[in-house]
């Protein structure tokens, strides 16, 4: 019965976790869903089975979550669920070990710093899938951490690892406890739990923002083509077709004050050679609706190749035997402007398993679906680049679909000089499921972060304008050919996370390897004083 018990328990914090999680309304949950896990943690005596029942817990969030990514890639989406309930079950196994060798107190630093260390390596290692940072289960609930401009998602992370502690510690605790110990803890609990919304209602910027905006003249077209991309996008004879699709939707209210339009990732999904783009009869009408609009600059996603002659330059480039050449394949941005070059921007941070796979997965390529993208592997930029033009007000910073969902990255942006947040996604891999919505939320986090408006043009939707406190003033519906006309500011400024960045996850990561030195230091003096006792 003990078993079914602690199963049970498992399963529900995964339940919890899933109930919290965008596009839910239910994002209060978060703050209990760890509590029935801290319960088994607890209760369960051999290590082999705390690992079972925690990967359980893993395994029941990540599955319900992240479940639409089987519409793209089947294999793909059970080695993504598998393998990151695997790895998130590692924090609380070292915190089991912890708070058995040293105490409760100890046990829970240590489940906060290696949590938050997991997180910031899973946001910058080769496997990166920083999907279910915990910090993004506010992504519906905006108005709740407009403080996300001084610590980034890690901050969200923080608070809801350190309320659902002080929630199991009352709870644990509450039977052998004084009534001084039951309401000084319970205000503890209450004011960790309601300090960070009231501080986030006074530091949320002013409607004076939206009223600047109907003043505003300059204005920027945002294109949604509803474009297939299993058997429409791809297909090089509807290339032609899919131009004029985005080139009427671009006109249909451009005026003289338009400065930017901005078309999805892969708009232009005929693979051309960067310093060749110019001769692609194929753009041609691109290039003459840029030139009729001199006061435009286009920026939208292209599929393009770059050589670099007889040697191997990258670790992602592909060996051309007719050519006898090395190039890479890139999934980038490029912005067009009448009478300028053309700059480009080749997507950083891929999509490990289609887009991409780490060096030591190479030999599982042909078992992984394409997703866009190419059996080898794309290429990618060591770095961001933002679009600068003459007489445009607009900075771009163009972020290619899943660059959204790191908050750090999109900060170096920001830095280079970026005024306003493009994102161009295509969430069709997906169909109608959570998935394209709740990227569509975290978008919502990075505008808070930084400060910055979004301009986001997805494919099949859901197209948007997202405003300096991540309030979604403008969108398109999912399924639908459509364009969206928005008069937006061009902000300038840094906010302290562009600054300092994940402040927060460093501080952890120093904290847990302190932890973790400690602990083998104290092992091998217990071995050496055993050894001088024998």
């Amino acid at each position: 019965m003990k078993k079914f018990q602690l199963f049970a328990l498992s399963f529900l914090s995964g339940i919890f976790l899933w109930i919290a999680w965008p596009v839910s309304p239910f994002t209060f949950f978060i703050f209990f869903a760890w509590v029935p896990l801290l319960q088994v943690a607890g209760k369960t005596e051999k290590k082999l089975h705390f690992f079972f029942y925690c990967f359980i817990t893993m395994l029941v969030w990540n599955a319900s979550t992240t479940w639409w990514l089987w519409n793209a890639t089947d294999v793909g989406s059970i080695g993504a669920i598998v393998a990151n309930s695997l790895i998130m079950t590692l924090p609380w196994w070292g915190y089991r070990v912890f708070k058995r060798k040293f105490g409760e107190r100890i046990g829970y630093v240590s489940l906060i710093v290696f949590w938050m260390s997991f997180e910031y390596i899973h946001l910058n290692w080769q496997l990166s899938w920083p999907w279910l940072t915990l910090g993004n289960v506010f992504a519906s609930q905006t108005g709740w951490i407009q403080w996300y401009e001084y610590t980034g998602a890690g901050g969200g992370t923080l608070w809801v690892l350190v309320v659902n502690i002080l929630l199991f510690d009352i709870i644990s605790n509450w039977k052998m406890g004084n009534g001084k110990w039951k309401i000084k803890y319970t205000a503890i609990l209450f004011l960790t739990l309601f300090l960070p919304y009231l501080f986030s209602l006074l530091i949320t910027p002013k409607s004076e923002t939206i009223k600047q905006l109907n003043g505003q003249t300059d204005n920027i077209i945002i294109v949604q083509p509803n474009i297939d991309p299993y058997n429409e996008k791809f297909d090089p004879g509807t290339v032609s077709a899919q131009i004029q699709t985005l080139i009427s939707l671009s006109e249909n209210q451009l005026d003289t004050n338009t400065k930017m339009v901005l078309w999805p990732e892969t708009a232009l999904s005929e693979t051309v050679w960067q310093d060749q783009i110019h001769q692609d009869a194929a753009y041609a009408p691109v290039f003459a609706f840029v030139n009729r609009h001199p006061n435009i600059t286009l920026v939208t996603g292209i599929e393009t190749y770059k050589r670099y002659g007889n040697e191997e330059t990258t670790s992602t480039a592909q060996f051309n035997e007719s050519e006898q050449t090395y190039y890479d394949a890139f999934n980038a941005a490029v912005a067009i402007k009448a009478g300028e070059p053309f700059q480009f921007y080749n997507k950083s941070k891929l999509v490990p398993g289609v887009e991409t796979l780490p060096d030591f997965l190479r030999w599982m390529a042909p078992l992984f679906d394409k997703f866009g993208g190419t059996t080898a592997g794309y290429g990618r930029s060591p770095e961001s680049s933002v679009f600068k033009t003459n007489n445009n007000p607009y900075v771009p910073a163009p972020i290619i679909c899943y660059e959204s969902i790191y908050g750090e990255y999109v900060s170096t942006y920001i830095k280079k000089g970026a005024n306003i947040l493009t994102i161009m996604t295509n969430d069709g891999w997906w169909g109608n499921t959570p998935g394209h919505l709740q990227h569509l939320d975290y978008a919502r986090l990075r505008a808070i972060e930084t400060r910055k408006w979004v301009v986001r043009s997805a494919n099949t939707g859901v197209s948007a304008v997202i405003d300096d406190k991540g309030d979604i003033v403008q969108s398109q519906p999912w399924n639908k050919a459509a364009f969206i006309k928005a008069e937006v500011p061009a902000e300038n400024g840094e906010t302290f996370y562009v600054q300092e960045g994940d402040l927060l996850f460093k501080a952890a990561l120093i904290i847990a390897f302190i932890l973790l030195v400690w602990n083998i230091v104290l092992i091998a003096k217990k071995k050496i004083f055993s050894k001088n006792i024998t």
